[in-house]
């Protein structure tokens, strides 16, 4: 008997064969490396104890306190915006039109649920929301009550520039045109976004009666339509919210979570992507407008602040510190992260650095690297000065000097993943790991599915399914919060929402237990390079193992995979699977290949685990 210890080197290894990666890992989902050695994920739990579903595909989470110390959660989707206080959500979505009384009218068809509504101008788009008031029952005391009607809704259909149509909860059983009262009210929320991106080819595609009727849009000037990403910072108590290629809007927790944020006046109208900097405090807006106001002037490359400590002043006069500046490369602006000493600003081709020097100039720019852009808005992390991003082949580092970062998984990543979803790239944080896991969609698919993770302290790499869309790291609340997209959901919302269609959002409390929100457990699986004794000239017999685990919970599985050839086909050892319980001294195996590969497998409820150091009792078995 000869006791061997199976020590595997850390991280995940996809750049290599299986049999190249011998002596490491290659494969898995739910683990993380720590202290060299893997182990399960934690789980996660619903964020205020419950299920509460919020509309639309979240694309941030943001944490903060006010000035009283207490804490809120804001997430932004393409269709609402929540915050959540003391265990409440509360919907703050901006409003973009309130009609005057009487400006609304309904009209019903017997049998149908269906109700056009009537409002000239109304400047609404299918998907909208509109909350009606004032409203009285249509066809006298018929099905459609005046408690229906003043409600909220999501259009079904716009119809004509003063028409649209909405769906009751019941059909009408009379026939009413024209009705509602003299008193209905209109309440628009700001237009929704789209929960992906695409290239628009249809009726209807970009600016309205841009180039002339009849004329066909070339491919070339074919416009990309950006899914919803929004981006959250804080101005002292203040939230600060901003969508891609749209206006900038401001919610005080003083004002009560009963109102809802409003657009900053005097900002600009069209940016990329803002953020407050800090600690001089100006608004500053990428990708913005060359004249404020104008969003026909924006510029994808222009960046603008506003006067300091003043978010509504950004007219740059002699006796205001606001200003503006354009990048000198790139061809638009993707994101920017707050470092040691500067904003980091990233174009999908460079990196830039924008210092504050204090007036006549207020802010230096400085292009800090080239060839080395960024993929989206959250696609980029720093961390005491470390900043790290997604490309859009490779990984990057800046500590000074722009680096690619070595990555063992690189192949794997980057020959699978959708481009055209670029922008929904979300580079999670979680310091109490050391990790930074970005999120991305697949090439199959427009919405967040894979995951890879780099551990910055231990420079290694691991891949998995976790799919999430946005993320905040440990600081207001005592776990990482996080957001998944349920695509084809139809579940209750917080709100009543009459003709509201699929698409919710699901918020977390990460690293919290063991298993999923809802009860049921979270698979987690590794499996080692292949290897064989010597250079693989004799077949090897394993007889036993003995499992070394620490804090074991539950049971898990050890697969053993055997193959005579690297590029064979892999058959699982007589005796397989071997269940490892927290109390297994030692498991009899009697496997027989030229090579083999070890595969960990937990599937029960409450499991946790963290491997140490298998010892495998092998020995030579002849050369056929």
């Amino acid at each position: 008997m000869a006791y061997f210890r199976l020590a595997l080197k850390a991280g995940m290894d996809k750049q290599n064969t299986e049999y190249g990666a011998e002596g490491g890992w290659t494969d898995g989902d739910n683990v993380r490396f720590r202290f060299g050695l893997p182990e399960k994920i934690g789980g996660w739990t619903n964020f205020n104890g419950s299920a509460s579903y919020l509309v639309g595909f979240a694309s941030e989470t943001f944490s903060w306190n006010n000035n009283a110390g207490t804490p809120y959660l804001a997430v932004g989707t393409e269709r609402k915006i929540y915050i959540s206080v003391g265990g409440a959500w509360s919907d703050i979505t901006p409003l973009r039109l309130t009609t005057a009384a009487g400006d609304v009218t309904f009209a019903a068809t017997n049998g149908s649920a269906l109700i056009t509504v009537t409002d000239t101008a109304h400047g609404a788009d299918t998907g909208d929301f509109v909350t009606f008031s004032g409203a009285a029952s249509l066809g006298g005391t018929g099905n459609i009550t005046a408690a229906i009607l003043n409600s909220e809704y999501e259009i079904t259909e716009v119809l004509t520039s003063s028409t649209y149509t909405i769906t009751a909860p019941v059909a009408a059983n009379t026939n009413d045109t024209g009705n509602g009262g003299g008193s209905v009210v209109g309440a628009y929320q700001i237009n929704v976004g789209a929960d992906r991106s695409f290239f628009d080819f249809g009726w209807g595609t970009g600016t309205w009666s841009a180039g002339t009727w009849g004329t066909a849009r070339t491919v070339v000037t074919q416009p990309t339509i950006f899914a919803r990403i929004w981006k959250f910072d804080q101005f002292g108590q203040v939230l600060i919210m901003q969508a891609v290629n749209g206006a900038i809007y401001q919610w005080d927790p003083d004002s009560g979570t009963d109102q809802r944020a409003t657009a900053v006046t005097g900002a600009p109208t069209k940016s990329t992507f803002a953020l407050i900097s800090s600690p001089d405090r100006h608004l500053v807006c990428f990708g913005t407008e060359n004249t404020v106001g104008n969003a026909a002037t924006q510029d994808p490359l222009f960046v603008r602040f506003s006067d300091q400590e003043n978010i509504n002043d950004f007219v740059e006069t002699a006796i205001n510190t606001a200003g503006g500046q354009k990048l000198s490369d790139g061809n638009r602006i993707m994101t920017a992260v707050r470092s040691r000493g500067q904003i980091l600003i990233f174009t999908d081709t460079s990196l830039h650095g924008m210092q504050y020097i204090g007036p006549p100039y207020t802010f230096g720019f400085t292009q800090l690297g080239s060839n080395c852009g960024a993929l989206g808005p959250h696609a980029a992390v720093d961390v005491n000065g470390l900043a790290l991003w997604m490309g859009p082949e490779a990984f990057y580092a800046f500590d000074g000097t722009v680096k690619k970062v070595q990555c063992t998984v690189q192949d794997y990543v980057f020959s699978d993943i959708n481009l055209v979803q670029e922008d929904k790239v979300y580079a999670a944080l979680n310091t109490d790991y050391n990790e930074i896991t970005w999120f991305y969609c697949s090439a199959g698919s427009d919405f967040v599915d894979r995951n890879v993770t780099y551990n910055y302290l231990e420079s290694v790499w691991s891949v998995g399914s976790l799919a999430r869309t946005s993320w905040q790291d440990v600081d207001t609340f005592e776990k990482p919060t996080a957001t998944e997209y349920l695509k084809n959901s139809t579940a209750a919302t917080l709100t009543t929402i009459y003709g509201l269609t699929a698409g919710r959002s699901l918020v977390y409390r990460q690293e919290d237990g063991y298993n999923k929100a809802d009860g049921t457990a979270v698979t987690a699986v590794i499996e080692s390079g292949y290897f064989d004794i010597g250079d693989g000239d004799d077949m090897l017999y394993m007889k036993r193992f003995i499992p070394d685990f620490k804090d074991q919970l539950e049971n898990l599985t050890v697969n053993l995979l055997l193959r005579p050839y690297p590029q064979a086909t892999a058959n699982p050892s007589s005796l397989d699977p071997y269940v490892i319980t927290p109390t297994t001294e030692k498991v009899d195996t009697r496997a027989r290949g030229r090579q083999i590969a070890i595969k960990i497998t937990s599937t029960d409820v409450g499991a946790w685990w963290r491997y140490g150091t298998l010892r495998v009792d092998i020995q030579p078995d002849g050369l056929r």
